[in-house]
């Protein structure tokens, strides 16, 4: 395998969809949560940004939501 290949005579085009697949956000995770999903993620063997996305997806499809218990400070 050679170290590295001249692609440039290919006349590649980016793909006109992508940016209609996927929307780059910023979420602040907890760090458990961050080692959870990788760890599970090497297990099944998907990377773990895929993984977090398929569940929030399904979340989205099965329409569930969290039970927040919010715990009066006064």
């Amino acid at each position: 395998m050679r170290k590295e290949y001249d692609l440039t005579h290919l006349k590649w085009k980016p793909n006109p969809y992508a940016r209609r697949l996927k929307k780059l956000v910023t979420i602040r995770l907890d760090s458990d949560l961050i080692v959870y999903f990788k760890a599970l993620s090497r297990e099944i063997g998907i990377p773990y940004q895929r993984l977090i996305n398929l569940y929030l997806r399904e979340c989205a499809v099965l329409k569930r939501k969290p039970a927040v218990h919010w715990v009066d400070a006064s």
